[in-house]
């Protein structure tokens, strides 16, 4: 075996046991941190969805003004060109 794939498979091992020891003195088991992921992820995905349903209420609301104005603002230029 290349020294190098040795020195890794060796740094491997060494990092799973102090990982696996830190999880055990957490009490915690890998299915704990997959849950935990995916609980995240959907979290993340569901505020995410919030938001963007916030946002499009918040455009719509300041819409009603907005376009009124702009449309005002249009009127007033085409009228002043005119004369």
């Amino acid at each position: 075996m290349p020294r190098s794939l040795i020195a890794t498979v060796v740094r491997l091992l060494v990092a799973s046991f102090l990982v696996g020891l830190v999880l055990s003195w957490l009490d915690w088991s890998p299915q704990d941190l997959w849950l935990w992921g995916r609980d995240l992820v959907v979290a993340t995905f569901a505020r995410a969805d919030d938001l963007l349903g916030s946002a499009l209420t918040y455009v719509l609301i300041g819409a009603v003004v907005v376009v009124p104005l702009w449309l005002l603002h249009l009127l007033w230029r085409t009228v002043r060109a005119r004369l």
